[in-house]
């Protein structure tokens, strides 16, 4: 299991310029343990954190954590404004067992209440090498319903939006490091490529998904844990 740890977190106000974003907490606990917990809460216990700003602060998170006695979980640090893909291209070397099996990839600012378990069968059925789990995330202003004659029909309140988006739980096969380079976005050439041969599955989660990108984003995620609410907490 792979996280990607090395954002910067510039859009979260006065959190973004003392910790790396992994670090900003909801309930008091770093989004990054909120993230570990949804995996080990559905069977997984080894951990690659592939860090970059800051990596000191999540190495030190890490090493203090108190951890179910089964899991694993390494820090590898790949530079300060290394991309997504140059990150993970930067972890073959340091760790050849990437090359040779299937693993899981996700950021390390974004819950779900997503099947885990659902998510690889989907990945293991349709036999292409990436998997990219898609949503449809809230819409952060009403909409009007207005008909041809410029009628204002009604309104809804935050709805769904008609695109689906990178939710970020990802499930890849070894082959996909091939398509990686020191300087490579995952999102941009080597999902493109992917998608262009036909080699990039869709997972569709229709349930809760939400990211922590502004600090907007932030003060959402802290209510629904304060008010006992979050449906990402899959773990007693």
């Amino acid at each position: 299991m792979v996280i990607l740890c090395g954002g910067r977190g510039t859009r979260l106000q006065e959190h973004g310029q003392s910790i790396p974003k992994p670090m900003v907490e909801i309930g008091g606990r770093p989004i990054l343990w909120h993230v570990i917990q949804i995996y080990l809460a559905q069977g997984f216990a080894r951990f690659i954190l592939l860090t970059g700003y800051r990596g000191e602060q999540v190495q030190r998170f890490v090493d203090n954590e108190h951890w179910p006695a089964d899991t694993e979980i390494r820090c590898l640090a790949t530079g300060l404004d290394t991309p997504t893909g140059g990150r993970l291209h930067l972890a073959i070397a340091e760790l050849p067992g990437l090359a040779r099996e299937s693993f899981c990839l996700t950021y390390a600012d974004g819950v779900a209440d997503i099947d885990l378990g659902a998510l690889l069968a989907y990945h293991r059925r349709h036999g292409a090498p990436a998997t990219m789990t898609v949503v449809r995330p809230e819409l952060p202003f009403g909409v009007a319903d207005v008909d041809g004659d410029g009628v204002v029909k009604g309104f809804a309140e935050k709805p769904r939006s008609e695109h689906w988006i990178n939710g970020g739980f990802f499930c890849f096969e070894p082959a996909v490091l091939g398509l990686l380079s020191p300087n490579a976005v995952l999102e941009r050439e080597p999902l493109r490529r992917l998608a262009e041969a036909g080699s990039l599955r869709a997972f569709r989660h229709e349930g809760f998904w939400d990211c922590m990108d502004t600090y907007k984003d932030s003060i959402a995620l802290n209510d629904l844990w304060s008010r006992g609410s979050a449906p990402w907490k899959r773990w007693s």
